[in-house]
């Protein structure tokens, strides 16, 4: 879908640009953006590879599995109905400490080993589970120690202070994640009314 979000607008741009008579302007915007985000890749590699370089660190010298055990408690509540035994349950950890941390690469096969083991445990059903849904809810919204991104945007666009916005974003990431979590647990809530409603008509 969204190759065609992407086509369509440079499909409308050069029409645009040859009804306006700008289509010199808009070859060499392209060579330049291409350019830019040649430049802007490589400086956003370096910081990549340092923060991946310091969770992988991090992961060898068992400091994973030491907040992965911090963190259980908490999700045995926010998954109550999950068994705290299961490979889905302890997927679901490691891929939330893995966003924590940071480590996209590690928290996507992490993710789909998660969604996988939970859709197993339902029977392989086409609906999914309110567990399924809240760990939508808790992999969109995670929660980010170090934004790491970000700050080596704004350090390559020349910001004086890149690392200011770390607490803006945990306020936000924090409001986020607990707006999802309540309104998964609403939702499921009102699910398990309406079924029982059903039951008794």
């Amino acid at each position: 879908m969204m190759n065609y979000i992407w086509g369509g607008m440079i499909v409308i741009s050069l029409i645009v640009s040859v009804f306006t008579g700008r289509v010199e302007q808009t070859a060499a915007a392209a060579v330049s953006g291409a350019g830019d985000a040649v430049s802007l890749t490589m400086s956003l590699l370096g910081i990549m590879c340092l923060w991946t370089g310091i969770s992988k660190i991090g992961e060898d010298g068992g400091l994973i599995r030491l907040i992965a055990k911090a963190l259980r408690p908490v999700l045995r509540l926010v998954f109550p109905k999950l068994d705290p035994n299961s490979k889905g349950f302890g997927a679901i950890v490691m891929n939330v400490v893995a966003n924590l941390l940071g480590m996209g690469n590690a928290a996507t096969p992490l993710g789909i080993n998660a969604v996988t083991e939970l859709w197993n445990a339902n029977g392989k059903r086409t609906t999914a589970t309110d567990e399924m849904c809240m760990f939508v809810v808790l992999n969109t919204a995670s929660l980010q120690l170090i934004p790491s991104t970000l700050i080596s945007l704004r350090q390559s666009y020349g910001s004086a202070a890149p690392g200011e916005v770390i607490l803006p974003i945990w306020i936000c990431e924090v409001c986020a994640l607990t707006a999802g979590i309540v309104m998964a647990k609403v939702m499921s809530r009102l699910s398990s009314t309406e079924k029982r409603l059903n039951q008794c008509r």
